[in-house]
């Protein structure tokens, strides 16, 4: 059965960012805050754990999940080469709701599903996601919902739809209030895939809570599909 933790409660937020550590370790699942949606997490370097993620979503392969990192110090391990045009969009909005797709550092041991050499990152800005990743190092995490489902603000929701697939729960309250709803526009991060931006281009793939004109005002118009 699935523990679920108030992380507003001082006893239960120790005793969960402890029993989310352990869960990782193990190869289960957790569904933890980010500064935009709740995201299920499990270990990045355990396939296994992947892979449980994925079925628990009811996603495939083809779909691999994005990776939190706790600061810009992960970056050159997992990537292998942080192109310039994109580093301002770094400074500017890590920790936050900004996600990048770079070329994968080659030889990483690991088994995200069919990235095609490429790994989407991202910083969160929420205190509880960041001192998880500070004690787990990088997470494999998707928005903690259903496939086709809207994504969980709310633990409860996420409970609701992942059931008992999820070892552990942090439940800290809404998220995601910071960030003005667009229509049209996706509740989790703006995905930017900066895999040609040795061309001078970067391309957004999801329009999310980072608004498209906050990307062309970092980097300019003309560096921007």
């Amino acid at each position: 059965m699935a523990s679920f933790f108030d992380l507003s409660v001082a006893s239960e937020l120790l005793t969960g960012m402890r029993t989310a550590r352990m869960a990782i370790g193990r190869g289960e699942l957790v569904v933890m805050p980010t500064d935009t949606v709740y995201g299920v997490a499990a270990d990045a370097f355990d396939a296994t754990a992947v892979q449980r993620l994925l079925d628990a979503k009811g996603r495939g392969r083809q779909s691999p999940p994005p990776v939190l990192i706790k600061g810009l110090d992960t970056l050159a391990a997992l990537t292998e080469t942080v192109p310039d045009l994109v580093r301002p969009l770094l400074d500017e909005f890590w920790p936050g709701p900004l996600t990048v797709i770079f070329r994968a550092q080659p030889g990483l041991s690991w088994d995200l599903g069919e990235t095609r050499g490429t790994v989407a990152l991202r910083v969160p800005s929420h205190p509880m996601a960041l001192e998880l990743l500070e004690e787990t190092g990088p997470l494999a995490v998707s928005s903690a919902n259903l496939t086709g489902r809207p994504a969980a603000e709310r633990a409860d929701d996420a409970r609701d739809m992942l059931g008992d697939d999820v070892a552990v729960y942090l439940d800290a309250g809404d998220v995601g209030s910071g960030y003005e709803r667009r229509p049209g526009a996706n509740t989790g991060s703006t995905i930017v895939d900066a895999t040609g931006a040795d061309e001078g281009v970067l391309r957004i793939v999801r329009h999310g809570v980072l608004a498209d004109s906050e990307i062309v005002r970092v980097v300019g118009g003309d560096a921007v599909a």
